[in-house]
């Protein structure tokens, strides 16, 4: 019985032409596999409706692709050019979204080879571990909210280059001074920190002192952004 269930429609010894039962089959299943992680993806994800319905079309996209070249060298070198043709004219992904289209592209593969049986294994499997990892909130950092950028207004007669330095010796474990840019017609600087935190319940009296020792100019704290190294 598992061997006739996770057999491959293209399992004989020559399959010259496929059938469109087979074919139907095939796609239908790579549709419905494809909505399913599409489904998975938005469960507790910020997601576009672009990027949803690419999810959603992709594995069936890939099993048509891999059923048409059906061991063919030429077509799938003909296959693999045109595919190199393309490019994704959007903002960079993140390795949430990479991982994904991965996933998606696995699971057309191997609809498209004909065994649906581990087709469906396979997507179950990995949504399922997916799910659970975001459950779990597997890999997040718990201290995220000790990273801080500050961003601190000076005027021009100040010495910024250790003005700031006991305040942030008492209140942060690391403090880098990332970026100095001149502003208000070059009457002012903007320094940019990289700091983290000592205690997160003290970063208002960190902010007073600072204030008190640049003039009670603009002091600005955000988080600080992983986008840019989320890879």
């Amino acid at each position: 019985m598992y061997d006739t269930l996770f057999q491959g429609l293209f399992d004989s010894d020559l399959t010259a032409v496929i059938s469109v039962t087979d074919f139907l089959l095939c796609l239908g299943i790579s549709l419905i596999l494809g909505l399913l992680m599409a489904f998975v993806y938005m469960v507790g994800t910020r997601y576009t409706k672009s990027f949803v319905v690419t999810l959603a079309l992709l594995p069936a996209v890939v099993c048509v692709v891999i059923m048409l070249v059906n061991g063919n060298v030429g077509t799938g070198v003909a296959v693999a050019g045109a595919f190199s043709l393309v490019r994704f004219r959007s903002v960079p992904g993140t390795a949430k979204e990479i991982c994904t289209l991965f996933l998606a592209m696995g699971t057309g593969l191997i609809t498209g080879m004909g065994y649906l049986g581990f087709a469906v294994l396979f997507s179950a499997v990995m949504c399922a571990v997916y799910l659970l990892y975001n459950h779990l909130d597997f890999g997040a950092g718990k201290n995220a909210e000790a990273y801080k950028t500050i961003a601190i207004t000076i005027p021009e007669d100040l010495d910024y280059t250790e003005v700031f330095d006991d305040i942030f010796r008492d209140y942060t474990t690391a403090c880098d001074l990332i970026y100095v840019k001149t502003t208000n017609m070059g009457s002012m600087f903007r320094l940019t920190y990289h700091v983290t935190l000592r205690d997160t319940a003290k970063e208002k009296e960190m902010i007073d002192k600072l204030r008190c020792r640049n003039g009670n100019l603009e002091i600005a704290v955000s988080r600080q952004e992983a986008s840019a190294a989320e890879l």
